[in-house]
């Protein structure tokens, strides 16, 4: 497994990451042989989120490798915050309590690494950066970021900040590229040339922002996995014919699609199948051309200008 630097070399993790959304629904004993396949394969950083299971996520994974100071110092953990039922709430008092019940949660002292989850359009940055500032003197957070943010608001929140951010975790596929359309579409009319999200994209490599991808074999918004999907014919050719010639499963494929990218990517990966782990793990060892790249992203139904 091969790792990369997080802001700007703050942290040095793997580059793909296991995403703990869906361990609520495993026994402790399946969480652990998941775990530690991760571990194994080389796998070091782990995405939580304080809405994942309702917080069971958070507990099965403390439950599941025995969390001790010993054990903790192995893993890289971030967690997330500031979705709540029917509304965004980045308040200085939720945030605070956020973190204090993933703390509980996962049996940890602190938290590598903070997300704000999606915006909260009624956000006071000055009462952000309260919460960061009391959270991070007090050790309990090592480090911040956003998920699903816009350059523009993380410019805002940085004006305030502290400890600025160092990570926004957006979706990306093969088949969700808009960051990348926009940017092989300039002064064209048509919808891929449209600029939905500031130029995000290049913004996090200016700004030695790390860029996570959720949901990296999804179409639309949690629509299905475009994987041996009808839908997808031609994509899932190419995919296979790399596939073959690489040695490795269509998995793997997709994923080095977005590890190829010179934005040095981090992979949020979600499975709980081990073998399926592994699979996708490979994925760090694929070299993608030029050529292959570009092949995938046509397949996917884009058209270069």
């Amino acid at each position: 497994m091969k790792n990369i630097d997080i802001g700007n070399g703050k942290i040095n993790a793997s580059e793909i990451s296991l995403g703990c959304m869906r361990i609520a629904n495993l026994e402790v004993s399946e969480a652990t042989k998941l775990i530690n396949t991760a571990m194994e394969e080389g796998i070091n950083f782990f995405d939580h989120a304080d809405i994942y299971g309702g917080g069971k996520s958070e507990e099965v994974f403390a439950e599941a490798v025995d969390m001790k100071p010993s054990v903790r110092e192995k893993f890289i953990i971030q967690t997330k915050c500031g979705i709540r039922k029917g509304f965004y709430d980045f308040s200085k008092e939720h945030i605070l309590n956020s973190v204090e019940g993933s703390l509980k949660r996962l049996r940890t002292d602190y938290i590598d690494i903070l997300l704000l989850h999606r915006p909260d359009t009624l956000m006071e940055p000055e009462e952000v950066a309260e919460a960061f500032d009391i959270l991070h003197s007090s050790g309990k957070v090592r480090y911040f970021g956003v998920s699903n943010h816009n350059p523009m608001q993380i410019e805002l929140l940085n004006k305030y900040l502290n400890q600025k951010i160092i990570i926004n975790q957006l979706q990306l596929s093969i088949t969700h590229t808009g960051m990348i359309d926009f940017g092989l579409n300039v002064n064209m009319k048509k919808d891929a040339s449209i600029d939905r999200d500031g130029s995000v994209l290049e913004y996090c490599r200016l700004k030695d922002i790390t860029i996570q991808a959720w949901s990296p074999l999804q179409y639309g918004f949690f629509e299905g996995v475009f994987l041996n999907n009808d839908k997808f014919p031609e994509l899932n050719r190419k995919i296979n014919e790399i596939a073959e010639v690489k040695g490795v499963q269509n998995i793997a494929i997709a994923i080095a699609w977005i590890l190829r990218h010179p934005a040095k990517i981090q992979t949020i990966v979600g499975t709980t199948n081990s073998q399926r782990l592994k699979d996708i793990c490979k994925a760090s060892q694929v070299e993608l051309t030029r050529q292959e790249w570009y092949e995938l992203y046509r397949a996917a139904g884009n058209q270069l200008p």
